[in-house]
């Protein structure tokens, strides 16, 4: 789950990276055009991630049904941890394993996006 939640940021942030690439903003308007677009890409590719785990946990019956899943798997994932829902004792470990991969991807977006300002900041200058 780990492999494939990487491979999906890795194509996403890719995807982004090139299409940004050619962008030639030059305009306050158009920068804040270009960072509206990143940040909704960056929430949809977390999104789908944590949509990775959640049916990971329903289809295992992990959870009890789809909503409690994903609601597990955003908090989880997201290191809110609030422990109204916990795995059974079987699966706890793996709880572990999505909040480390959430803390990583998450650390992976904030530097793309860094870097995406940068750049534009530069290409200014």
């Amino acid at each position: 789950m780990l492999a494939l939640c990487v491979l999906t940021h890795a194509v996403g942030v890719t995807f982004a990276a090139r299409r940004l690439g050619r962008a030639q903003a030059v305009r306050f308007v158009q920068w804040v055009w270009v960072f509206i677009r990143l940040a909704w890409l960056i929430v949809v590719l977390h999104l789908v991630e944590i949509s990775l785990w959640a049916f990971l946990y329903f289809w295992q019956e992990a959870m009890p049904d789809l909503q409690s899943a994903f609601y597990f798997s955003a908090v989880t994932y997201t290191t809110t941890g609030y422990g109204d829902l916990v795995l059974p004792m079987d699966w706890r470990l793996l709880g572990s394993i999505e909040a480390l991969t959430g803390i990583l991807l998450c650390g992976w977006s904030a530097g793309f996006f860094f870097a995406i300002v940068s750049e534009i900041v530069h290409k200014r200058d």
